[in-house]
């Protein structure tokens, strides 16, 4: 309905633009120069990207030099998930690729490697990583065909489970593997250093901290262990990724970082409380409703919940008819809504429709209120079996 309000509740697909990003972004498109040229129009943007690079590296513990920029996540992922490698010039090759059962389908897909390249890692029905499974796969490991690679997301992109990615890279590393870790969805929602998990690669993406969309980072522990160019050309990004950079995208993930890495516990601890206080309403108006995940451990953000009898499609439409704005699990595919991959992998029917609601550093109990309200209208309908009435 034109003029209605509306009330965004999606942040794990897309966080809206930050101001604080939406300025520097500004501020850099008014510079004209070629980064890579040396005159000083092109020294000046140069500045803005390595002003990025050592914002993006202090968000996740690391130094500017290990941070590579790509288009997004997506980019990123695909650059590192191929078989070959070089340890400085030293050609080094991966034999196997192991993914969860529950990742994003940018990692899940497997990148470079061929399908029969690829095995999916077990979840437990409570949807974290089935240490034992991995354990068993790297055991069946064939050394002489490479190092195997392991690729574990920080937290699930539906659930908001928190995965156990520093016990799965000492597996990794008794093995002598690679870990990788798509900490799209954690960074700025909880402590992140690529140190301390272990991980020899992490995956960023600047749209999901309110940042531009198209910008993302792969950021490495050190620089000799790096994958094949996905891109080739001019030889930016020290030959790791040609193409020229785009500043001002760059210059919004920095700004966004920035602010992801302020009043962190604060912010955090606010979301959380209002989520748990949202969960419990819900409960009190649906007693059949399942929220998945309730008692892991899992983003402060993230509320993924299924009404028994409620299609994922149909909820969608009717939160939006409502002028909510959620979603049906991962944003990733054009619009389509189909079964979450998620919940399968955790044992639940491909029929059990599923909603993702997800807040913010902007979202108020204002905000909150309006979904529930929708919520116990929606319910119910759903429980007269008119759901999308």
């Amino acid at each position: 309905m034109p003029g209605r309000l509306r009330t965004y509740l999606d942040w794990n697909a897309t966080a809206p633009l930050a101001a604080d990003a939406r300025e520097a972004m500004i501020a850099a498109l008014d510079l004209s120069g070629n980064p890579s040229s040396v005159h000083g129009e092109g020294r000046a943007v140069r500045a803005v990207i390595d002003g990025a690079r050592r914002d993006v590296a202090a968000l996740v513990g690391t130094e500017a030099a290990h941070v590579i920029f790509t288009s997004g996540a997506t980019e990123a992922a695909n650059m590192v998930l191929t078989p070959d490698f070089r340890m400085g010039r030293t050609p080094l090759k991966v034999g196997h690729l192991y993914v969860s059962a529950i990742e994003h389908p940018a990692v899940r897909e497997g990148g470079r490697f061929e399908k029969e390249l690829v095995s999916e890692i077990p979840v437990t029905a409570s949807g974290v990583v089935d240490l034992a499974a991995l354990e068993t796969l790297l055991e069946a490991h064939d050394a002489s065909s490479g190092l195997p690679m392991v690729a574990i997301m920080l937290a699930n992109n539906e659930t908001g489970i928190v995965q156990p990615v520093r016990e799965a890279a000492a597996m990794v590393r008794k093995r002598g593997g690679l870990f990788v870790v798509d900490a799209v969805q954690a960074a700025g929602r909880i402590p992140l250093s690529i140190g301390e998990i272990d991980a020899d690669f992490l995956i960023l993406s600047a749209h999901k901290l309110g940042g531009a969309k198209g910008a993302g980072a792969l950021v490495s522990r050190g620089e000799a262990l790096m994958p094949r160019p996905l891109i080739h050309g001019g030889g930016q990004e020290k030959g790791h990724r040609s193409g020229t950079e785009n500043p001002a995208a760059l210059a919004g993930f920095a700004a966004a970082a920035r602010a992801a890495s302020e009043d962190f516990t604060g912010r955090n601890d606010r979301l959380a409380a209002l989520r748990d206080r949202m969960e419990d309403r819900m409960r009190a108006l649906a007693g059949d409703l399942i929220i998945h995940g309730r008692d892991m451990a899992r983003l402060s953000n993230t509320t993924f919940f299924s009404l028994p009898g409620l299609k994922s499609e149909t909820g969608q439409i009717a939160f939006d008819l409502e002028g909510i704005a959620l979603s049906a699990g991962s944003a990733c595919s054009s619009g389509k809504v189909s079964a979450s991959h998620v919940l399968t992998a955790m044992g639940f029917d491909a029929g059990l429709g599923a909603l993702r609601v997800s807040l913010g550093p902007t979202t108020t109990e204002a905000d909150v209120e309006r979904f529930v309200d929708a919520f116990a209208r929606i319910a119910a309908r759903r429980r007269q079996g008119v759901a999308a009435a």
